[in-house]
């Protein structure tokens, strides 16, 4: 029986990690990463090899376990009190997989909002959440913009998104790819702008860019590609901040940072990335994210897409040693490129120098 829930919650990853709404209404032939069927990437790459080979691979040859009794990684409580009273000074904190509060301008920042037991379609199936939640969506500061990066079930939660819609004082703004907005419109959400690859929309103070990065997108089994992906960058006077979301390794991070020059902050994918033969295309191992904070020219790069759920095979607590190993090939540090533990907030006025 084991065995078998095991094969569910990993046939579930077609839909989650190597895997909505319809396509977009305004796709423009004129732009190349634009298709009659959706969208495609910037740069040429190997199709995406067979996932079910990925499971028969597992299935036969086995995945490390999980150590007995969970990872026990540490989960700070953060200080709800300090934050909302928070209307000046930038501050990050990590609440797990890809989800960063930022507070910058006095702005309250969520990004790709994962509050819920599973990223997944199913509440009793798929992969589930290995570090709790440190503190409910309802605890934290007011949030006035969220940003998707694209609509996987671990980056787009419609839980989460709901419960952000209800928030008291009314909801945020929600800025996602090309094609997802009738999806939020399908969920009684309807505050939402979206934006296609080198777009902008300025709110509150804040200049907000999507980006291209190589990646795709499905929820489910008839909509790959339909709608967009890419990686936020986000301006202040005072700081210029990179979510990279999910992606593979490809030239649209040097593209990026010649665009936009030195990035303050990169908020990097480093987990979920084995078996490399299978995930390459579509996630960086730590490696690569050390070669994007370096073609982004960041200041300072933070870690995220691990220690929360595990959705590839290398065990969760991996990522962390492997990025301190490539660090050291770059000739970099944890001061280049770091670490957050779950719940922790950072200040970061100290990258708020000027560029």
């Amino acid at each position: 029986m084991a065995r078998l829930q095991s094969l569910l919650s990993l046939a579930l990853m077609l839909c989650v990690c190597a895997c909505g709404g319809g396509g977009s209404k305004q796709l423009d032939p004129a732009k190349p990463h634009h298709t009659e069927a959706g969208f495609r990437n910037n740069y040429p790459h190997a199709d995406k090899p067979g996932f079910w080979k990925w499971q028969w691979q597992r299935w036969t040859g086995g995945v490390p376990s999980n150590p007995e009794g969970g990872y026990q990684f540490p989960v700070l409580e953060p200080d709800t009190a300090a934050l909302a009273a928070n209307r000046s000074a930038p501050t990050l904190t990590w609440i797990g997989h890809s989800t960063f509060l930022l507070q910058l301008g006095g702005v309250n920042i969520l990004t790709d909002p994962h509050f819920t037991a599973r990223a997944s379609p199913l509440s009793f199936a798929g992969p589930s959440r290995h570090t709790p939640v440190p503190v409910p969506l309802d605890k934290l500061p007011p949030i006035d913009v969220v940003v998707i990066s694209h609509n996987h079930y671990d980056h787009l939660d419609l839980d989460t998104v709901r419960g952000l819609n209800r928030q008291p004082g009314g909801p945020p703004l929600f800025l996602v790819p090309l094609g997802l907005r009738q999806w939020f419109a399908d969920q009684g959400i309807t505050r939402v702008t979206e934006l296609d690859w080198w777009d902008h929309h300025e709110h509150l103070g804040l200049k907000l860019h999507l980006t291209p990065i190589q990646h795709w997108s499905k929820r489910t089994l008839w909509d790959t590609n339909r709608t967009l992906w890419g990686a936020w960058v986000i301006e202040h006077p005072a700081m210029r901040v990179f979510f990279g979301g999910d992606f593979g390794y490809s030239r649209d991070l040097a593209d990026i940072g010649q665009r936009f020059g030195r990035f303050d902050l990169a908020l990097l994918p480093i987990g979920a990335y084995e078996p490399r033969w299978f995930m390459q295309i579509m996630h960086v191992d730590p490696d690569e994210a050390v070669k994007a904070h370096q073609d982004l020219r960041a200041r300072h790069s933070v870690g995220m897409h691990w220690g929360t759920f595990r959705l590839t095979d290398e065990l969760l607590d991996e990522p962390p040693r492997r990025l301190a190993q490539a660090l050291t090939r770059a000739g970099l540090s944890g001061a280049d490129f770091s670490v957050m533990k779950h719940g922790e907030t950072r200040a970061l006025g100290a990258l708020a120098a000027p560029r």
